[in-house]
């Protein structure tokens, strides 16, 4: 699914080339047109208001929003694990269903930063892409929600991710996360204070399905299973190259 792929570079840090790219990745989601007119139009906002910005204001607009606050980090598992030693069995598990599913990202991000999770799932089936974001939408809905009330472009991505995963996240998983401190990145005690808040968690002993604190590495490996009759020859899977600006190619195993 290109779209994915479209997605994952409009949350990447923008670039010469991410600037470049307009007509390509709005041609792309025209294409599959597997978004309702309503997202695609809304995408195609924030890819404008990409394009015609200059660099540096777009470089800087996006660090004031994802890298300032921890309230909009694009990394998964900030949402879930907070900074608890949880997260590194989680990271490890991510890398795995990675690998398991033939994909080699070079990057030096962490395995949980969005963009990449999108690479990932852009890679699988449709049905199977579809499966494996729906399982953080309870995040994705507090991003949304979060960039809504701050009139950001980007809210536009968070919208097509909850309209593409078909999912229907938990509202109280969604309420405690909207719950926890949103500073603004200029009120530096306060960011303080909110990079020192404790984990998140949904309830003590929060089981798997309620997308609490194991969940999302739990259910992501559920992408490790190929679908029926669709077993792939071991050693043949993709191999994805990742670049900065979200542009990937594909080559042999």
């Amino acid at each position: 699914m290109k779209t994915l792929k479209v997605l994952s570079a409009l949350l990447s840090y923008p670039t010469e080339e991410l600037l470049a790219a307009r007509d390509e990745l709005v041609g792309v989601l025209e294409r599959e047109a597997v978004l309702p007119r309503a997202e695609r139009r809304a995408l195609a906002l924030l890819i404008d208001d990409i394009a015609a910005g200059d660099l540096m204001d777009m470089q800087e607009r996006y660090i004031l929003l994802f890298d300032r606050t921890r309230a909009l980090s694009l990394h998964l598992f900030e949402h879930v694990h907070g900074e608890s030693r949880d997260r590194g069995q989680a990271m490890v598990d991510l890398i795995k269903v990675y690998e398991d599913g033939g994909y080699t990202p070079t990057v030096t991000e962490l395995p949980d930063f969005l963009p990449l999770f999108l690479e990932f799932a852009a890679t699988r089936t449709a049905a199977e892409a579809i499966e494996l974001i729906g399982q953080p939408g309870h995040v994705f809905a507090a991003l949304r929600e979060r960039l809504r009330k701050r009139s950001s472009p980007y809210e536009a991505v968070f919208s097509a991710l909850a309209r593409l995963s078909q999912a229907k996240p938990d509202a109280a998983m969604i309420e405690r996360l909207l719950a926890e401190p949103d500073p603004e990145p200029d009120d530096l005690e306060a960011l303080d204070a909110a990079w020192a808040e404790e984990e998140v968690l949904f309830g003590p002993g929060a089981a798997a399905e309620d997308c609490g604190k194991d969940t999302l590495s739990a259910k992501l490996r559920q992408a490790r299973r190929p679908a029926p009759g669709l077993e792939p020859v071991p050693g043949a899977g993709p191999r994805m190259t990742v670049t900065h600006s979200g542009i990937t190619t594909r080559t042999g195993a």
